[in-house]
């Protein structure tokens, strides 16, 4: 069985989409005018139109200003990526849903929606602070 796996994300206007991913850093290309691709890392995201996502699910989009249907978590490597990166969320028009802070003592993030009310997720774990087992 093949270990990759590809998320698909609906979207309003997959060129607004795309412009405001590659704002904030991830690398982002349009397939066409029905789609467009996202790396991060070695991670690949689909953009399509909403409607074209609901014909592939047969299903209803999730109403992302009244639920959330999953957050993506991206890990970073220290402090300061977290804060630049909320920063150029703000910047491309994105939502601040979880400001930067830490918890736990060991773990730092911020949390944000992208244009289209999606859940993301930016996480740097000091992991000489994290509490071992017994």
């Amino acid at each position: 069985m093949s270990q990759k796996i590809w998320m698909n994300l609906p979207v309003k206007d997959v060129v607004k989409s795309t412009t405001f991913f590659n704002e904030i850093g991830f690398q982002g290309e349009n397939v066409g005018n029905e789609r467009a691709q996202l790396v991060i890392g070695s991670t690949t995201i689909l953009l399509f139109p909403d409607a074209t996502f609901e014909k592939f699910t047969g299903a209803k989009i999730t109403d992302t200003s009244h639920s959330a249907e999953v957050i993506f978590s991206i890990g970073a490597d220290s402090r300061e990526e977290v804060d630049a990166f909320i920063q150029k969320v703000e910047t491309a028009g994105g939502t601040i849903f979880g400001k930067p802070g830490e918890t736990d003592g060991w773990m730092y993030g911020a949390g944000f929606a992208d244009l289209d009310g999606h859940r993301w997720n930016l996480l740097y774990m000091d992991e000489s602070k994290m509490p071992k087992g017994n």
